[in-house]
């Protein structure tokens, strides 16, 4: 699982859902790997505004990155330093992968399991269930 994929998650247990505490999730027993893609600075520049960058820094820092910018990027690469911030933000996002562990939600502490790169997100009836149509049963 990507790190970038974590900035557009949630907690999927429905009494979470308005919870600000169930975002993000953040990691435990994590086993970290780094895997080389092809540098694409446009994609990073495009999706630099859809990121949740206080989530970024969290989660970051969980995982033992703690050189994270504490403000956004803008996305301009025109100067060195830029670049080399862009490729650092590259090598976080696109090429940290968390292989396995899990991922528990700060509001309910459900934990989402991580094996071989995949986070399991199934949750069992019961917590999928709404508190009012648990009780009409």
């Amino acid at each position: 699982m990507k790190l970038l994929t974590v900035n557009f998650l949630t907690c999927a247990v429905k009494a979470c859902k308005s919870s600000a505490a169930s975002f993000p999730l953040h990691f435990q027993d994590a086993e970290v790997e780094q895997r080389e893609t092809d540098y694409n600075p446009t994609f990073l520049t495009n999706i630099l505004p859809r990121l949740e960058w206080d989530a970024i820094i969290t989660v970051a820092a969980e995982l033992g990155f703690t050189n994270v910018p504490a403000t956004k990027p803008d996305g301009n690469p025109e100067t060195e330093e830029g670049q080399q911030m862009m490729r650092n933000l590259h090598t976080l996002l696109l090429e940290t992968e968390v292989m396995e562990g899990k991922m528990v939600c700060g509001n309910c502490g459900h934990e989402y399991r991580i094996k071989e790169g995949i986070a399991n997100f199934l949750l069992p009836n019961h917590l999928g269930m709404s508190r009012e149509v648990m009780t009409s049963k």
